[in-house]
């Protein structure tokens, strides 16, 4: 999620050497002291202190990850991750008789999660009434997520993707020989369930370094990144068009950079990262039911 009000989104993609440099010097998450007991009753804020206290330099002062809905006292009976808190993703979190979603996006359609405008909407009316009448917790885990070392939403990616024995740095991937822009997508549409990509290049050149950029990191992040970087190919979530895009279509037309573009959407290009989240709270709570829902994308193609 994108937004011109928000600093944190971009600390972790805006220069891509600090943020190398920063893993390198950051001791590996501890482990120690983060598990519970199977029988013991755990609280909402019990839980997200615990993934917190894992991430170098929390808590932050100005973050978007707060509660959504819900109290932090709420002892959990089960947890749902997913990208967008949906209605749908709400009603399984009930069906699954959960009452603890963790999520990477906001629950009500802007950043900050601002409901001052929404309050005589009928769809947030519904919505919050859900939330409220099943006493259903929310918390949003995003900048905390990609703060972590290394960056959970993107661990998740590249799980996904197979691609981890390729990643040399943050962001950074070497293939070697490389593979065509051509197979590049047909191997990314198939293991993140895409239907259709969006792309700049030929679908024949080779692509041996890939720069991964999952979420909207914004258009200078990812113009500064391509610029110092010089990947064959950007592996993006979302763009705005006039932005990155026409960077790329100049570059390729200067005849200096030969660079592709592949924009895979951004749900599909974070979703894994709540696979990871499942995964990570799976290992630290023995005994609680922790349970991944997919959303899929929110729009199709004609």
């Amino acid at each position: 999620m994108s937004s011109p009000k928000n600093n944190s989104r971009r600390k972790f993609v805006s220069n891509i050497s600090i943020a190398t440099a920063a893993i390198a010097a950051t001791p590996m998450l501890s482990r120690a002291n983060s598990f519970f007991k199977p029988d013991e009753a755990i609280t909402v804020g019990q839980i997200m202190d615990m993934f917190i206290k894992t991430v170098p330099g929390a808590p932050f002062a100005n973050t978007v990850d707060t509660l959504k809905a819900g109290s932090k006292d709420t002892v959990v009976k089960g947890i749902v991750t997913a990208m967008f808190p949906t209605v749908d993703v709400i009603r399984k979190t009930i069906a699954l008789n959960a009452n603890f979603i963790v999520c990477h996006e906001p629950t009500f359609y802007n950043h900050e999660d601002d409901v001052s405008w929404l309050q005589h909407n009928d769809v947030y009316g519904y919505k919050a009434a859900m939330l409220k009448e099943h006493n259903i917790a929310i918390w949003r885990n995003h900048d905390y997520i990609h703060s972590i070392v290394p960056d959970g939403v993107e661990e998740g990616v590249l799980a996904k993707l197979e691609w981890k024995k390729y990643q040399k740095s943050r962001g950074i991937l070497l293939m070697d020989p490389g593979i065509s822009l051509s197979g590049l997508i047909d191997h990314a549409k198939e293991k993140l369930d895409i239907e259709k990509v969006r792309y700049i290049g030929d679908l024949q050149q080779n692509c041996r370094k890939i720069l991964l950029m999952v979420g909207a990191a914004g258009g200078k992040a990812q113009i500064n990144a391509i610029n110092s970087i010089k990947p064959d190919v950007l592996v993006c979530g979302e763009i705005s068009e006039w932005e990155t895009a026409e960077y790329v279509r100049d570059a390729r037309a200067e005849g200096m950079s030969h660079v592709a573009l592949v924009v895979l959407g951004h749900i599909a290009s974070e979703q894994a990262g709540s696979e990871f989240m499942r995964d990570w709270l799976k290992e630290r709570l023995p005994g609680m039911t922790v349970t991944y829902v997919a959303d899929g994308n929110s729009l199709s193609f004609a």
